[in-house]
């Protein structure tokens, strides 16, 4: 039976019902199959648009960006999150362990937690770095992003954006380290350590070190932020997340 339009066939199956009592069991079977297909068709939700897909792409990055930077920002968002803590710069490695041999553990635990302090209070001005970059996305990669996997919209974001953020970023970092004297710490460490005798002196880029940790932070809590959108209808948040993420893509 090919069916016209829901309207026309809720009327035959409402007329048909009033009149159950005399219809035969051949035509009560094609009754039942009619309300089965009306049923089918009423529950298939409509193809996404373009346009949906993109909207609910960009509320979800949004949605991601602003609860990873709220995350990042807070005290200890940084430096008491183990996937997050900022260490001592990779090449100066040796001199942490050099410093703590000789005694000066304590510079050392003070110049780690201002490193991470400074990660923190400059984590809220990547939002509109974050959301600027965003606006760009096609209807190509939305849909691939959709079809991705969990973290599909980061990677492409991290893609995209990374070497802007790190320009935009690094001056908050700098303005940042000073504020919470991180960068008085590590020239006190750098003077100390460069003064042992027979040590390879080293004096990384501190501003430049802290802000490739610091954004690569922002973005495992933004892949986290995703998964959960993908994953987890309660974090849909709003109608276009739930209509999106809730239908599925062939």
């Amino acid at each position: 039976m090919k069916l016209k339009s829901i309207p026309h066939v809720l009327a035959i199956a409402t007329l048909s019902l009033v009149f159950t009592q005399s219809c035969s069991d051949a035509q009560l079977k094609q009754l039942s199959k009619t309300m089965e297909e009306v049923n089918k068709t009423m529950q298939t939700p409509a193809p996404l648009t373009n346009s949906e897909v993109i909207s609910g792409l960009k509320e979800a990055l949004k949605v991601g960006i602003n609860n990873s930077s709220s995350l990042a920002s807070k005290t200890d968002g940084y430096f008491k999150n183990p996937l997050l803590k900022i260490p001592f710069p990779t090449e100066a490695q040796n001199v942490e362990a050099k410093l703590r041999q000789l005694g000066l553990g304590n510079l050392c635990d003070q110049f780690i937690e201002s490193l991470n302090r400074g990660a923190e209070n400059a984590a809220n001005k990547s939002v509109p770095v974050f959301v600027n970059a965003i606006t760009s996305m096609s209807i190509g990669d939305g849909f691939q992003i959709l079809k991705g996997g969990n973290n599909a919209a980061t990677e492409y974001l991290k893609s995209k954006t990374t070497n802007d953020l790190i320009a935009a970023f690094k001056p908050s970092i700098q303005q940042s380290l000073d504020a919470v004297n991180a960068t008085k710490y590590w020239s006190d460490i750098i003077t100390r350590y460069n003064k042992i005798p027979l040590v390879q002196k080293v004096n990384p880029d501190l501003a430049g070190y802290a802000t490739d940790r610091a954004i690569k932070g922002l973005f495992v809590l933004v892949a986290d932020e995703e998964a959960k959108i993908r994953t987890n209808p309660a974090a849909r948040v709003n109608d276009i997340l739930k209509r999106v993420f809730g239908t599925t893509v062939k």
